[in-house]
């Protein structure tokens, strides 16, 4: 149950930038998004045919820190909301864009949080929305995967990662994590009694313990290594892709800013010097997947201001959320 004290209205201030006038034509995102308080008002009822997009995010790095990595990344939200305010508007007039805020980790209490979080996630779904999540560490998976999952019900879910890292480690002495998240997952699939659907893309060897492998294996997960994103295996790649797609009906679609390459995405908790890069035929991956029309939830984790240089990470995540927001409504990329 989202509460006071788990949960932060956005402020209307967050939301300012360029106004080349009102016309259709010259809007910006800013200058359409609808901010709402969940604690106050239930989300607007969508019409027949009418696209819906609630931005949520997760000021949280709690995971991060114990998982051992450099925190900072709770001021994601804030960064990624600065960042896209001043997209132009190319989807239908008919889209509604509202903001809900954020909830947050209070007290180091990430399992409640995480609760919280999939409350929300199956509130938004349920009111026929998509969650669009900005994080945040990445322990945005369990909270907002397990929404999903308990609004898809007996629907088959996959779980699509662009990830450095598997992150389907054990939990450690003080509990989940940022790299627990698709462990926790596939122990609830086992205890449901249904398949455990997961998909890593660009999985780096260097970034994951012989262990991890073999979680992995267990738990037959499937894996493309980021040494796939090239051309010359771009069929592979997205053959791979459709064949899990096949497999599910619904998705959870996340993308932790640590697959690119440093020089794109130094503002993380962890760096890949060699990570692939985000555009071309990761950005064919991204479409082919929104595109599929199975796609109930996406988020951006790992954004960590702190350590950014000139909002390169920030820019690059900010754009991912544009191609989304593009691929949902249905428009065409240019």
């Amino acid at each position: 149950m989202i509460t006071k004290e788990s949960y932060q209205p956005t402020d209307i201030s967050a939301w300012t930038g360029r106004t080349d006038g009102t016309d259709p034509d010259l809007l910006r995102w800013h200058q359409v998004v609808q901010v709402i308080n969940l604690l106050q008002q239930p989300l607007p009822a969508l019409t027949p045919g009418q696209k819906g997009i609630v931005l949520l995010g997760f000021a949280s790095d709690e995971g991060v820190r114990r998982n051992k990595g450099r925190v900072g990344a709770a001021e994601g939200p804030a960064a990624l909301r600065k960042a896209i305010a001043n997209f132009p508007v190319h989807f239908n007039a008919q889209t509604l864009l509202l903001d809900a805020g954020n909830i947050i980790c209070v007290n180091g209490e990430l399992e409640n949080a995480q609760q919280v979080l999939s409350e929300a996630v199956k509130a938004i779904l349920t009111a026929g929305y998509l969650p669009l999540l900005l994080g945040g560490g990445h322990e945005i998976t369990y909270g907002h995967a397990s929404g999903i999952r308990q609004f898809a019900g007996k629907r088959p879910v996959g779980f699509i990662n662009f990830d450095a890292h598997f992150d389907i480690r054990v939990p450690g002495e003080e509990g989940a994590s940022s790299g627990t998240g698709f462990w926790q997952l596939a122990q609830d699939a086992k205890q449901a009694g249904v398949p455990f659907h997961y998909l890593a893309l660009g999985i780096q060897k260097n970034g994951n313990t012989r262990q991890l492998f073999n979680i992995a294996g267990e738990e037959e997960a499937t894996y493309v290594s980021a040494d796939a994103f090239h051309l010359q295996d771009k069929d592979t790649l997205l053959a791979a892709i459709q064949h899990f797609l096949s497999q599910v009906e619904k998705v959870y679609l996340t993308t932790c800013l640590d697959v690119f390459s440093a020089a794109f995405a130094p503002g993380v908790s962890a760096t890949a010097y060699n990570g692939i890069l985000p555009g071309g035929l990761f950005l064919q991956c991204y479409r082919k997947i929104m595109e599929s029309g199975k796609v109930a939830g996406v988020d951006i984790a790992e954004l960590n201001p702190s350590l950014d240089i000139d909002n390169r990470t920030a820019k690059l995540a900010a754009s991912l959320i544009f191609e989304t927001v593009m691929a949902y409504c249905g428009e065409e990329p240019f």
